[in-house]
């Protein structure tokens, strides 16, 4: 058994741990994802999701993988901008989001150019150079070995494909930084536990937030796994941050 440890949230866990621990944090929360993302973040996913649309450069027939793709909200733009002839794989390694996303997108009218894959962003099961784009939208935090992921990703891009990493990231002012810890870590947990019942989940989701990557050192991971041009846009303060890298 790997002795290793890394963290989950601020606790230090065994390596092969984290994964099952993550899965039990989506597994609880996953039929209230998409309300409690629309009161935490006050409805401005929304517009953070359509700059990572803009940036994605996605066309008719293009093949798109929507990594940690989870309620499908990407997937279901993606869907329509690749049109009959492209594909779109919507992919989690929970299950549960999985079936979420998919209730979401049939609902839809989605159909036949999407699929679905649990899958582990560390170890993606896709040939190499199979993909135009990829994305992962509030996922990479949640990664136990976020190097293995981005060089997965950037193995199963074609030449010239795009991966967008959109995340929580580091409030570019201490005013901010401050006002952003009263948020996470008095009101969210709360908020989680008046409409997901779990409190403990959404006391996670501020802790991961924090032990991310800053957006230099992400920067810098995603050229060490082989991407170039790789630069980043802040939002709301750099609270969140869409990384753009691409495969040459």
């Amino acid at each position: 058994m790997d002795k290793r440890t890394t963290h989950f949230g601020y606790q230090e866990v065994p390596v092969d741990e984290k994964a099952d621990r993550v899965a039990q944090v989506f597994h609880s929360v996953a039929a209230r994802y998409d309300v409690m993302n629309d009161l935490m973040s006050f409805g401005v996913h929304r517009v953070w999701k359509r700059l990572t649309l803009e940036r994605a450069g996605v066309r008719p027939g293009h093949h798109v993988l929507d990594i940690a793709g989870g309620t499908g909200d990407l997937a279901l733009k993606f869907s329509r901008l690749v049109g009959s002839r492209g594909r779109v794989v919507l992919a989690d390694i929970n299950g549960s989001m999985l079936r979420v996303g998919r209730d979401k997108l049939l609902d839809n009218g989605v159909g036949d150019n999407v699929e679905y894959v649990q899958a582990n962003a560390e170890a993606l099961p896709f040939a190499d150079n199979s993909f135009d784009c990829i994305t992962i939208a509030f996922g990479l935090r949640n990664v136990t070995d976020k190097d293995a992921a981005l060089r997965s990703m950037a193995r199963v891009l074609k030449p010239g494909g795009r991966l967008l990493v959109l995340e929580f990231s580091k409030p570019s002012s201490a005013a901010l930084s401050r006002l952003y810890d009263e948020y996470s870590f008095r009101v969210l947990p709360r908020m989680g536990e008046w409409v997901a019942s779990d409190g403990d989940s959404y006391r996670y989701l501020a802790e991961s937030i924090r032990m991310h990557p800053d957006q230099e050192t992400l920067k810098a991971m995603m050229e060490n796994a082989g991407l170039e041009r790789v630069e980043y846009t802040n939002m709301t303060g750099g609270i969140v941050a869409l990384h753009r890298g691409i495969k040459l």
